[in-house]
């Protein structure tokens, strides 16, 4: 065993000392046998949310009536969730009621899949009553039990199934993906914002190609936003080499390959549920794209687009037109270092200096002047020195 269990064995321990059971459960454990990183732990207990609440002094109600509450022990946090066995669904997402138990095996029923629906004891023993560990070495997604009740209950868990295809390179096993074309309508249920977490993990997974064949394979796209008959806008995507792509880079190219007019390319994100500061980003990164595909970068195009922006636009330049082996993105990186100036506070130069120079008072020419100076600075005309740019703006306005 290894961190973070490691450092939550204590939280296990004082349960148990209690009189209750407590183990790690999903997607951690799962990771463990992945040998992937881990970044916290979830566990699962016998107790309930007010006995672990009296176990543990300092105890947070994040989620208290589906049993789920956050220890804060030894300055990290953790989410204990009491066994739980989930009555009739609404919605095709949440339960109508949630009913706590003391059985394991009854909570661990209820999971998605198998591969999920491990838990681990203190010691690192395993407890797998569905073979969950079987499919992590076979490599295979398969849901507990019926796949249509695991489908009806929780739609998601068919964007789930495709999104694992593309994180961890598994293959959905031949009766839940059967199950998954037959249910697949079922997402017209579910919330943008949920699909959106899914779609954002599947685009940015090693594996995102074949994650994205199955939406074409199982007609998924149909029910995702702004993918409806666009089934060859997303084959347009396979056809390029995707793997080294960002899911930030993924989004614009996929808006790139649905032809997505430009005034429309918000409407098309904050249909999805984008956040207005990713969907500014895919934005620019489109618009510098576009400049790319006329002409090469200048030093006021790097300057203005900055790093993370033109760096994104240069890898979709390069994938699009099928460009390996360039070394243009690390020459443009250079070029940009190399800048006297990364942005405008950094000029010494400011609009209350032009207006004190000229003497007159502020209008659009404070503008001009400064956007004038900062690409002079830019080409190298002149030296960012407040001395040397008033006598260059001097010269220029006299001539």
């Amino acid at each position: 065993m290894k961190e973070p269990f490691l450092a939550a064995v204590p939280v296990l321990e004082r349960l148990e000392t209690a009189g209750f059971e407590a183990y790690f459960v999903g997607g951690a454990v799962r990771d463990f046998l992945l040998n992937k990183e881990i970044n916290d732990v979830d566990i699962a207990t016998s107790a309930t949310p007010e006995e672990v609440k009296q176990i543990f002094s300092k105890t947070v109600d994040i989620g208290i009536e589906h049993g789920t509450v956050l220890v804060l022990y030894q300055n990290l946090a953790y989410e204990i969730t009491t066994f739980r066995s989930e009555a009739e669904y609404e919605n095709f997402r949440r339960p109508k009621e949630v009913a706590f138990i003391r059985s394991l095996s009854e909570d661990l029923q209820r999971r998605d899949f198998t591969m999920n629906a491990i838990a681990m004891d203190k010691d690192g023993n395993l407890i797998d009553p569905f073979q969950g560990n079987l499919a992590i070495i076979n490599q295979v997604i398969q849901t507990v039990g019926n796949a249509e009740n695991r489908f009806q209950e929780d739609a998601l868990r068919m964007m789930r199934a495709v999104r694992f295809v593309g994180q961890l390179s598994f293959k959905i096993e031949e009766e839940t993906l059967n199950a998954l074309i037959e249910m697949v309508h079922l997402l017209e249920h579910i919330a943008v914002e949920r699909k959106q977490t899914e779609f954002d993990k599947l685009l940015s997974g090693v594996n995102r190609k074949q994650a994205l064949e199955l939406i074409l394979q199982t007609n998924m796209y149909h029910y995702l936003p702004g993918l409806s008959n666009q089934e060859e806008a997303i084959k347009l995507v396979l056809e390029y080499e995707i793997e080294r792509l960002t899911s930030r880079e993924m989004w614009a190219l996929l808006i790139f390959s649905l032809k997505v007019e430009k005034k429309e390319i918000e409407e098309f994100l904050r249909g999805w549920r984008i956040p207005l500061k990713e969907i500014r980003e895919i934005q620019l990164i489109l618009h510098y794209l576009n400049k790319r595909f006329e002409t090469s970068w200048s030093s006021y195009d790097l300057y203005t687009a900055t790093k993370d922006i033109f760096v994104s636009s240069e890898i979709l330049y390069l994938v699009i037109n099928g460009i390996v082996g360039s070394d243009t993105i690390h020459h443009y990186t250079r070029l940009y270092e190399s800048l006297p100036i990364k942005e405008r506070s950094e000029m010494d130069l400011t609009g209350t200096d032009l207006m004190a120079w000229f003497n007159k008072s502020g209008g659009p020419w404070v503008k001009e002047l400064l956007l004038k100076a900062e690409q002079a600075i830019l080409d190298g005309r002149v030296t960012n020195s407040k001395k040397i740019i008033k006598e260059w703006l001097m010269e220029c306005n006299h001539n």
